[in-house]
């Protein structure tokens, strides 16, 4: 069994698989954030027809990651199982970036068709990248508290490469002096896409040039796709954290999709792209205080804590209307305390739950694990994009007037209560996951002894011996 020395990740190694997760935030931000309002409102698409495609394009991408993830882990480890993915599919990605940032000014049919097209060929490619490059972080270490702090370091790019995307629009606009109209919005993104497709290949390249996979222990024979996925289901641990993960999610994309609309509309204020730095600013402080107090009380009494302070947040947020925007950014402070937490600690937690299928099957399986992942969060975007927007849509939005109350009022729920009431059942239900620090160090003892031939004890079934 290899010595925690032997897992250690050394600081430049951290930053090189964390800097892609600086570059995919901040050309993953603008899709789910700024690209809605700026196609129904810049545009001129139809708000109830744009949640459609979105909804279908994150079906569409829900059911092209397990396929990633299975052929990742097949693939002939010559130059890595997971970096000819990265490498190649990171080019792809920025190309499509840049099409759908640049849409021609056409007939609103034809700017349609455009958005449907490039929206699919982005997130194809993008699945491309991300599944790979998440399943390559669980291979770095095996340590218990050092995936906390690589995952950590990985998820700090991410929230600020969030910040970045947040801040790019108004930054252009400044930096470039651009008009606070149509042709001024379309150049924001033009330029977006110029400053960061560049920055996506180059950060992934980086990581594919500074990392070296580890080659898989000998395994048994890999099993089928479908015979692969339906084992999972075994793995109980897996379960109650993808069910957990995913309501959660479910709860935070609607506010990540709405927040344009409900401080324009409700608030009535014109600080959307402050509220947004100062939430993502706040995880980023907080971010390494949620790793020490990880390492202190367990992943997840740390994850339980910060969806906890999510949900106290958001359930202020519904009460609040125009001239409440002094409470509302305070309220953002405070769930941005839990933002960075939400994104790190399951990572972390779903890498254990990983070794734990090793020991139940022999086989390192990333790949699948990171493509069911996927699928739970892009089936949360679906429903935070597609079914909000259309939503939205049904009760009678139009762009750039003021809202019905009925509106008002479907903004409010959708951004305040239902994140709010997802988290709390994501609590209940992840209060059922099993696996801590000791727990988990028997798993990995004994992983080794199965892999030396002998008779291991499954530290979750003391009674169940597996061979």
């Amino acid at each position: 069994m290899a010595t925690a020395e032997e897992h250690r990740v050394s600081l430049p190694q951290k930053i090189a698989y964390a800097a892609p997760a600086f570059a995919l935030a901040v050309v993953g931000i603008p899709v789910y954030v700024y690209i809605p309002k700026f196609y129904t409102d810049v545009v001129g698409i139809n708000i109830a027809v744009l949640g459609y495609l979105m909804f279908s394009v994150r079906i569409f991408d829900a059911v092209t990651d397990p396929a990633i993830g299975y052929l990742s882990d097949r693939t002939p480890a010559r130059y890595g199982r997971r970096r000819p993915y990265i490498a190649v599919g990171s080019i792809l990605v920025a190309v499509a970036m840049f099409l759908l940032f640049n849409p021609p000014a056409v007939s609103e049919t034809m700017e349609t068709v455009w958005f449907g097209v490039t929206i699919y060929i982005l997130f194809l490619f993008w699945t491309a990248v991300a599944v790979p490059f998440e399943s390559l972080g669980p291979e770095i270490t095996f340590d218990y508290n050092e995936r906390t702090s690589l995952f950590g370091m990985r998820d700090g790019f991410l929230i600020a490469g969030t910040l970045a995307a947040a801040s790019s629009p108004a930054l252009v606009g400044w930096l470039f002096n651009l008009p606070p109209d149509a042709d001024g919005e379309r150049a924001k993104f033009f330029w977006i896409a110029v400053i960061y497709a560049p920055l996506l290949v180059g950060t992934c390249w980086w990581c594919v040039l500074a990392i070296r996979e580890r080659r898989p222990a000998a395994e048994k024979q890999k099993k089928g796709l479908w015979r692969g996925l339906r084992q999972v289901g075994h793995n109980r641990p897996f379960v109650i954290l993808l069910i957990a993960y995913t309501v959660s999610a479910i709860g935070n994309n609607l506010p990540a999709t709405l927040i344009l609309f409900y401080v324009e509309y409700v608030l009535e204020s014109q600080m959307a792209d402050f509220f947004l730095m100062l939430y993502f600013v706040t995880g980023i402080v907080f971010l390494p205080a949620w790793i020490m107090i990880s390492r202190r009380t367990g992943k997840k009494a740390a994850w339980l804590a910060s969806m906890a302070i999510n949900t106290g947040a958001f359930v202020g947020v519904f009460f609040l209307g125009p001239g409440d925007a002094a409470i509302y950014g305070i309220l953002v402070f405070f769930s941005g305390i839990g933002f960075g937490a939400t994104l790190a600690i399951p990572s972390a937690i779903q890498a254990d739950v990983i070794d734990y299928d090793e020991l139940l099957t022999g086989e390192r399986r990333e790949g699948q694990y990171i493509g069911l992942w996927s699928i739970s969060k892009k089936f949360a975007a679906a429903v935070g994009i597609g079914a909000s927007l259309s939503i939205l849509g049904m009760v009678g939005y139009t762009p750039n007037v003021q809202q019905s109350a009925e509106v008002q009022m479907t903004l409010r729920v959708m951004y305040a209560l239902v994140p709010s009431l997802c988290n709390i059942v994501a609590i209940v239900i992840a209060c059922a996951y099993p696996i801590s620090s000791s727990i988990h160090t028997e798993i990995r003892k004994a992983i080794a002894q199965r892999q030396a031939g002998l008779p291991a004890t499954n530290p979750l079934k003391p009674a169940q011996t597996v061979v």
